[in-house]
């Protein structure tokens, strides 16, 4: 590629999904390593996103923010690895949906972090919880991968989120789910993800004072 791709990135944030994904592409890419204080607020990196979140992804002079959208934009620049399915095939279809899924899946993660009573169902984008958490199970029910018969970005999105909602105990861990995300978290460009992001969290947690 002519043009380098930059990770902007925490390694304990959502970042660790775009890293996944980054190591799926074989794509280079370079890290740069933000705190929770003043660096993601900092004007330089508000420059880039105006939130002070992370991640982003710079490729040239192009920013792509939101872990959904960094890892569509990702599976698009390398079609040879088959992150995506074709356009015009009819699992692109389902390929959007569980990536978009995991917004309302999001929400209700939150709001139960959040404590208290959770929002009306007519008001919440997750409906109930009773019905996304069913719906989310029929969906993995026996099944490997969510769009077509091969290892998608949905897949990588899915198994990353279910994964990290079960480790902190928000999510209720269904069979279908935990056998999901630990099905996936296996796959050689994950474990490498994981190697970076916890290496990087070691060095930063040894250098604060």
């Amino acid at each position: 590629m002519s043009q380098n791709l930059t990770l902007y990135t925490h390694p304990m944030s959502r970042g660790r999904v775009a890293r996944w994904m980054l190591e799926e592409t074989g794509l280079p890419y370079d890290t740069v390593l933000l705190d929770y204080g003043a660096t993601m607020k900092a004007p330089e990196y508000r420059a880039i996103n105006p939130m002070g979140k992370v991640p982003a992804l710079k490729h040239g002079d192009t920013v792509v923010t939101e872990v959904a959208a960094i890892c569509l934009y990702l599976a698009d620049l390398v079609p040879e690895k088959k992150l995506a399915p074709p356009v015009g095939a009819l699992e692109r279809g389902s390929y959007y949906r569980w990536i978009s899924f995991m917004a309302p899946l999001e929400q209700l993660m939150v709001a139960k972090a959040s404590g208290g009573a959770l929002p009306k169902p007519e008001m919440a984008g997750f409906g109930t919880e009773q019905d996304l958490l069913d719906t989310l199970e029929a969906a993995l029910k026996d099944r490997e991968h969510l769009a077509g018969n091969t290892f998608t970005a949905a897949d990588l999105m899915v198994a990353a989120y279910v994964g990290w909602y079960l480790q902190f105990k928000l999510l209720e861990p269904r069979p279908a789910f935990v056998q999901f995300a630990e099905r996936h978290r296996q796959r050689p460009a994950g474990q490498r993800a994981d190697e970076i992001d916890s290496a990087l969290l070691a060095k930063q947690e040894g250098a604060q004072p």
